[in-house]
């Protein structure tokens, strides 16, 4: 069947490592459908293929077997020069551990991927300064990320991730390292930027966020346990997992 509103498309995604008998499967025969606009949660224990299934969004792993279509091209296939050109203007990532660079300025940290693809500077500059005013950093281009809160870091984060205005915008716990009040603001970001059109895919394990999301996509094992939306009973699950962990 094909989405033509489709921006991502999953077909039998396996993925294993190791070799021989040795081989461990993680991923067993994933099919997703990710339109463009929608803001999808991926949520699941611990071992269930989260971070392998991000991975491979994002272009960081390759698959073992399937198809991986993003914005109608199948990236499964490229090599590591074609998946490095992806990641850097289809893809922005937001982890949870902000990964600024200590020693560069906010502004610079924002306007490093437009760096790499040869933006010239007054261009950069001012790309970058639209963007950390629209999440309300405009007051910090100077400061260095030590200077920083836990939440003025992953505002300048989402801030460079999406400096190449990316197809796609992954993030992997991006609330994980931020206190309850940072966290509902980074989580209300990530909302009005949805609500501007923005394609986001957000793993977590926090049930509150996962029920804030209009679609969520549960692992279990290595397999797609749950397609739902505004799920209230795989909230109170997840919340039972997690207690129990």
């Amino acid at each position: 069947m094909e989405y033509p509103d489709s921006l991502l498309s999953l077909r039998g995604i396996r993925k294993s490592y190791g070799m021989g008998e040795a081989q461990l499967e993680v991923l067993h025969g994933i099919d997703m459908e990710i339109a463009k606009g929608e803001f999808v949660g991926i949520v699941g224990a611990s071992g269930s293929g989260k971070t392998t299934l991000m991975n491979i969004l994002g272009c960081l792993d390759r698959l073992t077997e399937g198809a991986y279509l993003l914005d109608g091209t199948d990236v499964s296939h490229l090599n590591d020069d074609q998946l490095s050109t992806v990641r850097n203007r289809s893809i922005g990532f937001v982890f949870q551990s902000f990964n600024l660079i200590a020693q560069q300025t906010v502004l610079e940290n924002v306007e490093l991927p437009l760096f790499y693809n040869h933006t010239p500077r007054r261009k950069r500059h001012a790309r970058c300064e639209e963007l950390l005013e629209a999440v309300g950093l405009s007051h910090r281009l100077t400061h260095y990320p030590t200077q920083l809160s836990g939440g003025e870091c992953q505002r300048v984060a989402i801030a460079r991730a999406l400096v190449n205005a990316p197809a796609l915008l992954l993030t992997d716990e991006p609330t994980g390292n931020l206190d309850s009040k940072n966290g509902e603001e980074v989580l209300k970001l990530f909302h009005e930027l949805h609500e501007q059109g923005r394609t986001i895919i957000m793993v977590t394990h926090n049930p509150e966020i996962a029920e804030s999301l209009p679609r969520v996509v549960e692992l279990m094992d290595g397999c797609m346990q749950g397609d739902t939306a505004k799920g209230h009973e795989l909230s109170d699950r997840l919340s039972e997992e997690m207690a129990a962990q």
